[in-house]
């Protein structure tokens, strides 16, 4: 049986060091799928055998990266190499500089400076440059390419042909063929990217830090109280659904529960996107990593560490990252030829300069330059940086992204599907009226029960006002999707549910018509039989969200058609619809028939965004172009969606669609200036101006320029972070 396990890597310094993992990870036998994401230093893989697991770490290794065992040890392990890099940075500037100075000095002879130069290009190169070196060897090693092998062997040649002809000129006497060193350029190549590299690391990081931060919310341990009555520390982690604790007022809550005692302020700021605190009490629902202020909590908790809703956000957020929107397969295709391009291009203008000039330093100045100047980073880093940032913006807002090729395809919608109860209404039903007996009522509401239907649970709590606590039903009890309940107690049968499913089990409900007036008023109706005989109706009602109608009209004004789909009956529906304008209601439809209403606009070649909540909308959810659940819905529905509304509000729609614009637009100003950039200084490097306006780049500034290129491509990224939509 196949497993997919998830890899923390360390050392990835560009998009095709991914990609040479997972081309040496697939030649594995037995490795069915691997996707390795750059951006956020992780990678997910198939195996046929769990036991290939160690086979694939020892591969990934032997390829010059290490494996951190959790996303905690990632992150320190990447704080370390940041500090090691920056240690090499600066060691690489102060010998590029002294290099330069001594070249340029005039107080040494030829000989003597070049052995100074050389002995201080070889610490900068073999030391501070070592990473490069080792990486491009393991590539090289597996038959791929990246840009750690444009670097080495740029910098190499340099300092090899310097060292060649310092050692010409020993042997030969001074020549001014061989007097041009670049033992300063091999230096500065090094200095140069390496400061890259620091830059481009030191925003990968801030790019994904709220990651970082959602750890951080979580509480190290909790106050358990136990059997008899006492109050232990103990890990959070150690906590399990029964558990009870103790939130003290300003404590972040440890766990996913229930408020059994007491009352606080709540803020969620973080996890929900709520920028204010809300009040919540015995009866409420509470996340862990929110903060208790103003009060004290007890919480029963729920749910297991691992199944908490910030879990559940940190899990979706690293596995978003790993899934790989069509555009970034487009530049990874370019990625992977790019650099066997480049170093035929090096070589071309070393022979078409030997030819044409036949000078050997102008040859080999020019061949290092195409090296280092060209950025395969950049046309890398184009995606997946934009990518992270545009999720952790999301999140930020309440917002779980899980599959970001939504991203791409949602500008392209162009039918927005919509659930009634639970989507554009909030869910929070609540019985109007009643005409039921009041022993009627009880029975009904002992049958009810039984469901976890929001209509069920209403009908429960309009009973228990009336008759305090109700005992469940003792008997038969069947929930029927999309049309009702029947139960069996000892005096008869209870029906529950609209009037075509009373019809279709044999009870006349032609007296529906007293509800008529309730229906035409938007109200929801259910009718009820209890022995075969009718009993009466439940009007209960749903409020609309304040927000719906303005969405449906921004999106109306967009061009997007926006469409109802419902169970619930033609009347209410129609009355729901009018007021919101919404194009088309299709109601008294069943889970099946919502499906397939997805399906045939799907067929259609119709991009259909749905939103839905229910666990009935879950095959609709998977069936749409993009599937949006609400978060107060079932986990099903949430884990059937590719977004999950924290917030449970519509105006996110909204704000995905800007979000959505702002990221394709970012990634293509990415793509354009990885291309364009270089489009034009791979021929400038080349010597294409020199003919004309006798400019030959030197290789330490191409090796500005690339470092110029991939920190300009991040810091554009970057801006999708912290921008408002």
């Amino acid at each position: 049986m196949s497993s997919k396990i998830t890899l923390n890597i360390v050392g990835m310094s560009c998009v095709n060091c991914s990609n040479a993992i997972e081309r040496v990870s697939r030649k594995i036998e037995g490795v069915q799928e691997a996707h390795v994401n750059f951006a956020n230093g992780s990678g997910e893989f198939v195996l046929a055998d769990p036991a290939l697991e160690e086979t694939l770490k020892a591969k990934i290794k032997k390829l010059g990266y290490d494996i951190a065992v959790d996303y905690e040890d990632l992150e320190r392990k990447k704080r370390r190499n940041l500090k090691a890099a920056l240690f090499r940075l600066i060691l690489a500037l102060i010998l590029a500089a002294a290099v330069m100075a001594v070249e340029m000095s005039g107080f040494l002879s030829f000989l003597p400076k070049a052995l100074l130069c050389a002995a201080m290009a070889c610490v900068s190169l073999f030391y501070c440059g070592k990473n490069f070196f080792y990486h491009a060897y393991g590539s090289l090693k597996n038959r791929s390419f990246d840009m750690n092998v444009l670097v080495a062997m740029g910098s190499f040649f340099a300092f090899a042909y310097s060292l060649t002809a310092a050692a010409w000129v020993y042997t030969h006497g001074a020549q001014n063929e061989f007097t041009n060193l670049y033992f300063s350029s091999a230096s500065m190549i090094i200095a140069f990217i390496s400061l890259g590299k620091y830059l481009e690391e030191r925003s990968k990081m801030k790019a994904n830090d709220y990651i970082k931060g959602l750890i951080d919310l979580s509480p190290k341990t909790a106050l358990l109280i136990k059997d008899d009555g006492t109050i232990a520390e103990v890990r959070a982690e150690a906590l399990k659904p029964g558990d009870k604790v103790l939130v003290k007022n300003g404590s972040r809550i440890p766990c996913d529960g229930l408020i059994v005692e007491g009352g606080a302020q709540i803020d969620a700021s973080l996890i929900s996107g709520e920028s204010l605190a809300v009040y919540k009490g015995v009866g409420d629902e509470v996340n862990a990593g929110c903060v208790s202020t103003d009060g004290v909590i007890y919480v029963k908790v729920t749910k297991f560490p691992h199944q908490t809703l910030l879990a559940e956000i940190k899990n979706l957020l690293n596995e978003a990252g790993n899934k790989k929107m069509p555009i970034a397969r487009f530049a990874d295709k370019i990625s992977n030829i790019f650099v066997p391009a480049v170093i035929l291009i090096a070589l071309v203008s070393f022979i078409a300069w030997m030819a044409l000039d036949g000078r050997l330093s102008y040859a080999a100045s020019a061949a290092i330059c195409v090296l280092i100047i060209s950025c395969p980073c950049a046309l890398g880093l184009a995606t997946p940086i934009a990518i992270v940032c545009a999720i952790s913006n999301a999140a930020k807002a309440g917002i779980l992204i899980k599959n970001p090729e939504i991203l791409e395809i949602l500008k392209d919608a162009d039918v927005a599907v919509f659930d009634k109860t639970g989507t554009l209404s909030k869910g929070e039903i609540s019985v109007s009226f009643s005409d039921l007996s009041a022993q009627d009522l009880y029975a009904l509401a002992s049958a009810q029960k039984l469901s976890e239907h929001p209509i069920s649970k209403a009908i429960v709590k309009f009973a228990e006002l009336k008759f305090g606590e109700i005992s469940k039903l003792n008997g038969e009890f069947e929930s029927i999707a999309g049309k009702g309940i029947v139960a069996k107690n000892p005096t008869g049968e209870i029906l529950c549910g609209s009037a075509g499913f009373l019809r279709e089990r044999g009870v006349d409900a032609g007296v529906e018509v007293e509800a008529e007036e309730l229906l035409d008023k938007g109200f929801g109706v259910v009718y009820c039989a209890i022995g075969g005989s009718y009993a009466g109706f439940i009007a209960f009602n749903d409020e609309i969200r304040a927000e719906a109608r303005s969405v449906v009209q921004t999106l109306q004004n967009s061009g997007v058609k926006t469409v109802m789909l419902t169970g619930d009956n033609a009347k209410t529906a129609n009355f729901v619809a009018r007021n919101l304008g919404i194009d088309e209601v299709r109601s008294g439809v069943l889970p099946s028939g919502k499906y397939e209403f997805i399906k045939s606009l799907t067929d259609e070649g119709r991009r259909v965004l749905f939103v839905g909540d229910g666990v009935n909308d879950a095959p609709s959810l998977k069936a749409a172009s993009i599937g949006i659940a609400m978060n107060g819905g079932s986990d099903v529905a949430k884990g059937a969606g590719d977004v999950i509304f924290i917030k449970n509000d519509l105006e996110s729609v909204l704000y995905l669609f800007r979000l959505s614009e702002a990221a394709m637009r970012t990634i293509k100003q990415n793509l354009f200036w990885a291309l364009f950039y270089n489009a034009v200084c791979i021929p400038i490097a080349a010597g294409a101006l020199y003919p004309t306006l006798g400019v030959l780049l030197k290789p330490m500034y191409g090796a500005a320029a690339m470092c110029f290129s991939s920190v300009t491509v991040v810091l554009n990224s970057i801006r999708l972070k912290f921008a408002k939509f």
